[in-house]
């Protein structure tokens, strides 16, 4: 683990272009197995779930080239095999299931080891993925160290309806239904602008996709992917990341103006912006907000009921921004409550917030209520292993003078290449260290 040390109560102001999304990143780069042609991905970051997959693509004989410096990434699936005795998708990778469609239709096989995971968000439960495999003709076999799922010749084509719209789950039946024979409909899945981003590298890739960005797809199975010349896909902005920059200039007090090419996806986070008193002005492809004194919560019309955020799957707030609107809110004067309709554990760390001087009540595992505006101070406190709730403890951290270490900020490195440097260059005092 490694920590960051922060030196705040500096405004942070400056321009800055968002690295590309982890999450359309990954599912991205999971479906280029499933072409022998090659490909080449532009603005690829380097962060650590990226490298893992390519150390498994080395393994499996593909050919990579990456230069992390221009972000380029070349890859030719040509030469890749699979043998399950010998090649284990490693299991603390939660995006190693969307390897399985890929190999299952070039291979007709793949092994993934038990205990697959992410950040600690709750149970994550594999059955939708495993359902998934089984509906396309696969066979899943457990044992207590692993997974062997296998298929007698082509994945066959059929229609699904989640029960729940799970982004990964979504991603998993594309792979599988883009070269099965005949047409997959799914409904109910999932459509944020990652899973759209991911529909749209498939659709270079030449599979045929219907309804992207809705809650219906239709797939029809296509022989094969890939172009001989090779394709070449540039990745879009994280409007994670954009909104996190965005809100560390509000919080801090500076302005941060960050690349933004999708802002007919940001009304429904300008409007959660505008719920702490912070204007998003959208103009010529770069976004920044404004606020007039300091941050306070606006009070609803209905009188004697708190503001609430509620988040969920899109085209609600997306869950992984709740912990950024959550530091505003300790920063800002007023109450709000949040609401988490997606996982059971991501809502644990009103503790911390205390430890800077910050009111959170937990009333259960998926909603919490900040009394902001109290007087803040810098601290040591300790991140659980979510992406945006470090991300959080340090955006509270960069808003109060003085000297605060966020332990164990690692996750920030799985979505974020260069963060630490990225802040250093708008004004912020912060720097990595090596735990203990």
């Amino acid at each position: 683990m490694a920590h960051l040390i922060v030196h705040g109560g500096t405004p942070l102001t400056g321009r800055i272009t968002p690295s590309a999304n982890k999450n359309a990143v990954l599912p991205i780069l999971c479906a280029t197995l499933l072409s022998s042609e090659p490909i080449r991905l532009i603005g690829i970051p380097e962060i650590t779930d990226v490298r893992k997959i390519l150390d498994i693509f080395r393994m499996l004989g593909s050919d990579v080239k990456v230069d992390y410096a221009t972000g380029v990434l070349e890859l030719h699936h040509a030469r890749t095999h699979f043998d399950p005795q010998l090649h284990h998708l490693p299991e603390e990778m939660r995006s190693s299931v969307m390897l399985v469609p890929p190999l299952l239709a070039r291979f007709g096989v793949a092994r993934i080891e038990n205990d697959v995971q992410g950040c600690t968000l709750g149970v994550r439960e594999i059955d939708p993925h495993v359902e998934v495999m089984e509906r396309f003709g696969g066979r899943v076999e457990r044992s207590r160290s692993h997974l062997l799922i296998e298929v007698d010749g082509a994945l066959r084509a059929n229609h699904h309806w989640l029960d729940y719209a799970s982004v990964t789950t979504t991603e998993n039946f594309v792979l599988c239904a883009a070269l099965a024979h005949g047409t997959s409909t799914l409904m109910n899945s999932a459509s944020e602008p990652h899973v759209q981003e991911f529909c749209q590298f498939m659709a270079m890739l030449g599979a045929q996709i219907e309804g992207i960005g809705t809650s219906r797809l239709t797939v029809h199975g296509v022989k094969r992917l890939g172009r001989p010349e090779g394709v070449e896909f540039r990745f879009a902005e994280d409007f994670h990341e954009a909104v996190t920059f965005m809100a560390l200039g509000a919080i801090t007090g500076g302005c941060i103006t960050v690349k933004n090419s999708a802002p007919e996806q940001f009304p429904l986070i300008d409007r959660t912006f505008a719920k702490f008193g912070v204007q998003v002005v959208h103009e010529g492809g770069w976004s920044h907000t404004v606020v007039d004194g300091p941050l306070k919560v606006r009070e609803p019309f209905t009188k004697n009921i708190l503001q609430k955020i509620e988040a969920a799957p899109w085209p609600y707030l997306p869950v992984d921004l709740l912990p950024i609107f959550v530091a505003l809110g300790v920063k800002a004067e007023g109450s709000v409550m949040y609401w988490n309709k997606v996982y059971e554990g991501a809502m644990g760390w009103t503790s911390e917030l205390s430890k800077f001087g910050g009111h959170a009540f937990q009333s259960d595992p998926h909603r919490i209520i900040t009394f902001g505006g109290k007087p803040l101070q810098a601290a040591e406190v300790e991140s659980p292993y979510i992406i945006r709730v470090a991300i959080a403890l340090l955006m509270l951290a960069a808003s109060i003078p003085g000297r605060s270490v966020i332990r164990n900020a690692t996750p920030v490195r799985r979505a974020h290449p260069r963060f630490a440097e990225n802040i250093r260059a708008l004004g912020a005092q912060i720097e990595w260290v090596d735990g203990d």
